[in-house]
């Protein structure tokens, strides 16, 4: 612990040159690091599950996706995903069942296929998706790591 003194002048006089001196701080992240983190927050949207619910019925309801929504809906699946599947592995305290590892491991490769052009196929695809979202969210729910919908 180093003793600084007050002189009237209110000068502080430096501690006595044989005590070890304190460490210079140094910040945790540069400037890089910085602005990663900052891109992420901005790109951040809270998980909801009544919109996960919305595109789930949208790709595997009694109709298929009218296809100038394919894209965009299969670009949200991918998203809902990515959202479960980080939520599924977020806690070290409270590990995934081997059904959400399953589950997630799944889902990788579908988020990772690129959306094809012919629509069917298309919408082969976001129904995939869909069923693989709609058991991790179950899954999630019944494990109590998200909250269902009102």
């Amino acid at each position: 612990m180093s003793l600084t003194v007050l002189v009237p002048e209110h000068d502080a006089v430096p501690p006595p040159v044989d005590e070890p001196s304190t460490a210079q701080w140094a910040p945790p992240l540069d400037a890089e690091g910085l602005r990663f983190v900052l891109e992420r927050i901005k790109d951040w949207r809270p998980f909801d599950v009544e919109e996960v619910f919305d595109d789930l019925d949208m790709a595997i309801g009694n109709q298929p996706p009218p296809v100038a929504t394919t894209s965009a809906l299969i670009d949200r699946l991918r998203g809902h995903l990515k959202q479960l599947s980080d939520i599924t592995v977020a806690d070290e305290k409270y590990p995934p069942t081997a059904e959400m590892v399953r589950l997630v491991a799944q889902g990788r490769p579908l988020r990772e296929e690129r959306t094809p052009a012919d629509h069917q196929r298309a919408v082969g695809l976001a129904r995939r998706m869909a069923f693989v979202a709609a058991d991790l969210v179950e899954e999630l729910i019944e494990a109590r790591y998200i909250k269902g919908a009102e």
